[in-house]
């Protein structure tokens, strides 16, 4: 995935998020507890209309934000997955199942575990798929990107731009 200095985020909410905040979360997610952005418009738009029909409340929103990933990178401490890979697996797999104890980040990148991608992943997790057939299976599909910000340092990098209600 290839990333340029200012990147333009999105988040898919069911609410205008014009000051993002960290919520402790009762599920586990891809990179853990965080504030979670993607790159692609679309994506956050999809993941709008999920968040209305789980909460059953608010409007499908996507909410803009300018980030410098090149003064990001400069300040904070973050892990970049560049592909869906052994690593990235085990992190998502940790972070989901609420185990992981490794290295604490202010920024993850990297591909979502999207629904496409999840049942290989359960598939891995109750032992039916091996590793190397999880990874093999991934790379069949098309994976987004997103980028989770752990931190209040992280988020102060943040410029909100706008929200669309779709």
């Amino acid at each position: 995935m290839e990333y340029i200095d200012e990147m333009e985020l999105y988040h898919g909410s069911n609410i205008v998020v014009a000051k993002p905040r960290l919520v402790e979360q009762e599920r586990g997610l891809d990179f853990g507890a965080g504030f979670y952005f993607t790159t692609s418009k679309e994506q956050a738009a999809q993941f709008s209309q999920i968040v209305v029909r789980r909460r059953k409340d608010g409007v499908p929103t996507v909410n803009i934000y300018e980030f410098d990933i090149e003064i990001a990178e400069k300040l904070l401490n973050y892990k970049r997955f560049n592909s869906a890979g052994s690593e990235w697996l085990n992190f998502v797999v940790n972070n989901r199942m609420k185990t992981y104890n490794g290295v604490e980040y202010d920024m993850v990148i990297g591909a979502v575990a999207n629904d496409t991608v999840m049942p290989t992943i359960q598939a891995y997790i109750s032992g039916f798929l091996n590793e190397t057939a999880t990874l093999i299976t991934l790379k069949t599909s098309k994976l987004v990107d997103q980028v989770c910000l752990k931190t209040e340092k992280a988020i102060s990098l943040l410029r909100f731009v706008r929200a669309e209600k779709r």
